[in-house]
């Protein structure tokens, strides 16, 4: 059996603010915007875009610190996307980009990276399961 993170009480990482993950989901999306790959996924899914990036900033406080901020249901509306590998492959590439330069810290870089391979991978195996496939996870180590 892996050890899995997501199932760990209190926060991630102990240097990890509110400030932080704040900072990294609205650089992020600055970048995911104009990205070739991932960019016109999300510019024809999120319509307002401060709003969305209040709520996704809320869902990592909540997986980061246990702050319980985020109450939605975030798989739904990434089921009804045209996602494919290479998309959250492209998604984990800037994500992980920007923990690195956000977080500094490798440790507290690698908390979030190790969080967000594992979202990836459910959401992958999600969109999988939806279309009758079978999916293995691809980013997530351990």
């Amino acid at each position: 059996m892996t050890d899995n993170p997501l199932t760990r009480p209190g926060a991630a990482h102990p240097a990890i603010t509110e400030a932080m993950i704040a900072t990294l989901v609205r650089r992020f999306y600055e970048r995911a915007r104009e990205d070739a790959v991932i960019g016109p996924v999300f510019m024809g899914a999120v319509q307002h875009w401060d709003e969305h990036i209040a709520n996704i900033t809320d869902f990592w406080s909540s997986v980061m610190l246990r702050t319980g901020r985020y109450q939605g249901r975030p798989m739904r509306p990434h089921l009804i996307l045209p996602l494919e590998p290479q998309h959250f492959d492209r998604w984990l590439v800037l994500f992980e980009e920007t923990a690195h330069e956000v977080c500094r810290a490798p440790d507290i870089a690698q908390a979030f990276i190790v969080r967000a391979r594992r979202i990836a991978d459910s959401f992958e195996m999600a969109r999988a399961g939806q279309r009758g496939e079978i999916a293995r996870p691809r980013h997530s180590r351990g």
